[in-house]
Formats: C-alpha cells, structure tokens, sequence
C-alpha cells in the first residue's frame, strides 16, 4: 500500500484572519501562532495553525511585533492578503505537513 505524502501544498487560505491577543484567527474560529521574520530587509510572517486555548497562550510585549502585525489580513484576489494598513502581503507558501498548517506571508513593498 502506497504511503499518504506529508507535507501538501494547499491552495485553499483562510479569506480573513483578525489578531487575537498574541494569536490570528480566521472565520472558522481557528487559532494561528504568528512568528516574524526578517530576512535581508524583507518582513515575512509565519503562521502556524494550532488550535491552543486562551490561557495557554503566552503574551507577546516584543515592539516589532507591535509595530508590524496587522490587526487584520483580508485575501485578496487568491493568492495574496491586504492588510488594515492597505499592504500587501504574498503568500510564500501554505503547506499541511503532518496535519499541522503553516503558512507563510511576504510583505510586499512598494516599487
């Protein structure tokens, strides 16, 4: 019997998360653990799917990642979010790996 693959590219995305405290939710109520990055200037943002309850939560004071996230991403047009500040952001990939989602945004900058 032939193995299922683990890792799947999903093209199917949440069509709006709103920030939570220290957390991202889309309109299915599921929770996503944000992580930001920069990498040569550019700001990406991973989020992991993991349905974590409130109190388990830690709180995150980190002044980047007040500065940065957006209160609320929208998809736009499939295949990337606008944020409240009217940014884009690409979507780098969205893969289910061994059940867990991740997803990964790319702040698009002005040319």
């Amino acid at each position: 019997m032939a193995e299922l693959p683990s890792k799947v590219h999903l093209y199917s995305h949440p069509s709006c998360l709103r920030r939570r405290p220290s957390v991202y939710e889309d309109e299915n109520y599921r929770t996503w653990l944000p992580l930001i990055m920069e990498t040569g200037g550019v700001l990406h943002v991973r989020l992991r799917q993991e349905d974590t309850p409130s109190g388990d939560i830690p709180l995150t004071t980190s002044p980047v990642t007040l500065c940065a996230m957006p209160s609320m991403w929208t998809l736009h047009l499939g295949s990337q979010y606008l944020d409240c500040r009217c940014r884009f952001w690409r979507i780098v990939h969205h893969i289910k790996e061994n059940g867990v989602e991740e997803m990964v945004l790319q702040l698009v900058e002005d040319a």
